[in-house]
């Protein structure tokens, strides 16, 4: 299970146990969006080749209440 954290400056992810961070330039710059238009789903796919996508993807915008 992958578990993302949102914040205004980028994402805590935690992977297979193992936490990280993604900067805020680093996941625009993989996902050629702008921070807040990139969804969850974008950033689970960074993280994970084959990720369990469940629900509608969600932009980063909505989830922090933007």
């Amino acid at each position: 299970m992958t578990l993302l954290s949102f914040d205004e400056q980028g994402v805590d992810v935690v992977y297979e146990g193992t936490e990280f961070r993604l900067e805020r330039s680093l996941v625009e710059d993989a996902i050629g969006k702008s921070y807040p238009d990139v969804t969850d789903h974008e950033v689970l796919k960074i993280v994970d080749e084959d990720p369990a996508l469940t629900g509608e993807p969600r932009r980063i915008a909505e989830i922090l209440g933007s």
